[in-house]
């Protein structure tokens, strides 16, 4: 299941994206601060681009990149070897029955947006824009 395909129906619930966001910024403040005790994990910066919630909210699949988009692979690693100590931390932050399940993937994203800049940027392209 990629980015932006949600779960059956109409798109995500207001709920899932409430709690998506509040997984987001936990997950983001937590690394920010390097409150995990693994030092590669704290050697790594980070970016948490958006959380998904599963319908039942027992799963959270969060979009991560590191920083200039080198490490992708260690990252998710160090990640999913950290995952119950981060857990735990938002655990602690939100007023969930369960705390989600977390999944980690590589936040595609941001390469499409370096390919549109990119394209923006071209001599060509510009000159269309400007017409």
């Amino acid at each position: 299941m990629g980015k932006n395909t949600h779960f059956a129906g109409a798109g995500p619930s207001q709920r899932q994206l409430r709690v998506g966001e509040l997984i987001r910024r936990t997950l983001a403040d937590v690394l920010n601060r390097g409150d995990i005790h693994d030092p590669d994990l704290n050697r790594m910066s980070i970016t948490v681009g958006e959380v998904q919630t599963s319908p039942d909210l027992k799963i959270a699949t969060a979009y991560v990149l590191p920083l200039g988009g080198h490490g992708k692979e260690e990252a998710l690693d160090a990640l999913k070897r950290n995952k119950g100590e981060l857990r735990r931390a938002i655990g602690k932050v939100t007023a969930l029955k369960f705390t989600p399940d977390l999944r980690f993937r590589i936040d595609e994203t941001f390469d499409q947006m370096d390919e549109t800049r990119r394209l923006f940027g071209q001599t060509h392209v510009k000159q269309d824009l400007d017409d």
